[in-house]
């Protein structure tokens, strides 16, 4: 190829840089795998007559066989020994778990190239990315597999991390002590193929269910004000966790997120959600000991989604009677404001069950909706953070037009993504192998 674009060179007088970069490259690669090649056949130019089997016996060489494999070089093809057992009949090549190839025939660089691109777009979408970016040709379905692999082993680190909160086995963290530790969590709708909704009601009546809620949880600090006291995350402070799971399976996993972040360590412990009953039963039993807020501004849409049904014909009277009640709620003035709706006289039957279920929810949140106390507190007061989350987390990557995902598939890639937003991939992936 080079030899063409000298040619050309010498024809026409002028350069094609990149026809010379992308030239180059690919030689270069070619040239790196032939040397990787070797490297690895006089690595191992000696054959151990038999290796220790995983039952407790041992495994006899039985011959050289070949393997193939995609590098980030190039594919290359190597002969490895082959040891067979005479007591399980169990086959196995050492090398290949040396090497970390073991059922698979990409490297580990490749692997973790695939996750990356996997985890942040479509997969046909990181096929292109790898093929123009690495020069590599790779199928999608390839990107799909190896992706998923990674976010379920991601999973189950982060099970047995649950499963030791659950025993109480957790380690104490050894950090420093901080001023304000928050913890947030919200749910967001994940479309889903037809049979992860068997016997599931939509939100329409008489439509079965489209999606089901993946819950998102995240964590973060603070540790200043601005110069007009308002709180200010810290930078860079925020992980996440998340899965399509029961709320008790979730709190449980958003509890051991809190305490590898050092909750215990915390001076002033927050937790803020939207009104949802599930929300805060997960606080009760994992965080009772935080100060509990309602979004403050999840709250004031009650009050706008519920006046656009009172005065549905008279737009003026609508704003003034929100405006009248939302300075009540943002006084935190709860218990006047909800006597305001108890009084309101209803022309129906649906809108006096309407105005109860309203009443009910702002009763039942009065005391984490203080708002005078939180401000004067320098605290956080409205979940941003969880919502923009779930946007860049989960939507951003899950809820694109024509996706529909099997739980399993989606939760391979939410553990993948929350790993990597989390800024905890590198670490992740230089302690597979020490596992």
């Amino acid at each position: 190829m080079l030899r063409v674009i000298f040619a050309d060179l010498r024809k026409s007088g002028r350069l094609d840089l990149e026809a010379v970069e992308m030239a180059t490259r690919t030689a270069m690669h070619q040239a790196g795998a032939a040397v990787l090649k070797e490297l690895l056949q006089k690595s191992r130019s000696e054959v151990a007559r038999e290796v220790a089997c995983p039952c407790g016996q041992q495994a006899r060489f039985h011959e050289m066989r070949p393997k193939q494999i995609l590098t980030v070089l190039g594919r290359i093809y190597m002969q490895r020994a082959y040891y067979v057992c005479g007591h399980c009949h169990d086959g196995q090549s050492p090398l290949d778990w040396e090497l970390d190839i073991e059922g698979t025939e990409c490297s580990p660089g490749v692997r973790r190239m695939m996750a990356l691109v996997g985890s942040d777009g479509p997969f046909e979408h990181g096929r292109r990315q790898i093929e123009e970016l690495a020069g590599l040709d790779v199928t999608s379905k390839t990107i799909e597999r190896h992706a998923e692999t990674i976010g379920e082993d991601i999973a189950r680190q982060e099970e047995a991390e649950v499963q030791r909160a659950i025993q109480l086995d957790l380690p104490e963290v050894n950090v420093a002590d901080i001023p304000v530790m928050y913890v947030e969590m919200d749910g967001t709708g994940v479309p889903v193929v037809a049979s992860e909704t068997e016997g599931r009601m939509g939100k329409i009546e008489g439509q079965s269910a489209r999606t089901r809620e993946a819950k998102l949880g995240c964590v973060f600090t603070q540790t200043a004000t601005d110069d007009q006291g308002r709180p200010v995350r810290d930078e860079d402070s925020t992980t996440y966790t998340g899965a399509i799971e029961t709320a008790e399976l979730f709190g449980r996993r958003l509890y051991a997120e809190a305490h590898h972040r050092g909750w215990n360590r915390a001076k002033r412990k927050v937790v803020i959600g939207d009104g949802a009953i599930w929300i805060w039963n997960i606080a009760d039993e994992h965080f009772p000991t935080a100060i509990q807020i309602v979004d403050l501004y999840h709250a004031r849409q009650h009050l706008w989604e519920l006046s656009a049904k009172l005065f549905s014909s008279d737009p003026q009277q609508r704003l003034r009677w929100v405006k009248q009640l939302q300075q009540k709620l943002d006084a935190g003035k709860i218990e006047s404001l909800v006597k305001t709706l108890h009084a309101f006289p209803p022309s129906s039957d649906e809108l006096a069950k309407l105005l109860a279920t309203e009443s009910e929810y702002f009763a039942r949140n009065a005391e984490r909706m203080r708002y005078p106390k939180f401000r004067a507190d320098h605290l956080f007061i409205g979940s941003g953070v969880i919502e923009a989350g779930c946007k860049t987390v989960i939507g951003s990557r899950l809820k694109k037009s024509g996706m529909f995902w099997t739980v399993r598939g989606a939760n391979a890639i939410i553990a993948l993504r929350c790993n990597r937003l989390s800024d905890k991939f590198q670490d992740y992936w230089e302690s597979r192998r020490a596992a």
